[in-house]
């Protein structure tokens, strides 16, 4: 059984109604993937940084998660990041050429509204990091498995697509 990180960056997958504001925060304690895990047979470490909607990342915040990649002694990886420039922050990684596995993954809806898409994105990511025997950037969305760069998100759609 591999030893996995998984680094929760914020997006969408981790955000929650704010009563006061009416606003969907982001939950920089990722509460959704706690509550998964707690259902789960598998050991994992989850690790929280950034915190915010991945329109709002910049290359600083790119910078802050490949050093904590680089730094850790995990070699598989699964990073929760918004959808929207999950793609960017793919590419990133892979330019860094780490000696790595890892799988970003996202969700479209909160895991506070609808666990569902949340839930079988994680799944996903699980499963294919669990089977892939080789080195890279990967994505897990949607049911769609691959390489960064071959999966796209798709906005007229509303999923990701090879």
């Amino acid at each position: 059984m591999k030893k996995i990180l998984i680094i929760s960056t914020g997006g969408t997958f981790n955000k929650v109604y704010n009563p006061k504001t009416g606003n969907l925060d982001i939950d920089k304690s990722s509460h959704a993937l706690k509550t998964i895990a707690s259902k789960w047979l598998c050991d994992f470490k989850i690790l929280n940084i950034i915190g915010k909607d991945s329109l709002e990342m910049t290359n600083h915040d790119r910078l802050e998660l490949l050093s904590t990649i680089h730094q850790s002694n995990y070699h598989d990886i699964i990073i929760v990041h918004g959808t929207d420039t999950m793609d960017v922050t793919a590419e990133y990684l892979a330019d860094a050429e780490l000696e790595k596995t890892i799988v970003l993954t996202g969700a479209m809806v909160p895991y506070s509204i609808d666990a569902s898409e949340a839930t079988a994105n994680l799944a996903s990511a699980y499963g294919y990091l669990s089977a892939l025997k080789k080195r890279g950037v990967f994505i897990a969305m949607n049911g769609v498995l691959g390489l960064h760069e071959n999966l796209k998100k798709n906005r007229k759609e509303g999923k990701f697509t090879l």
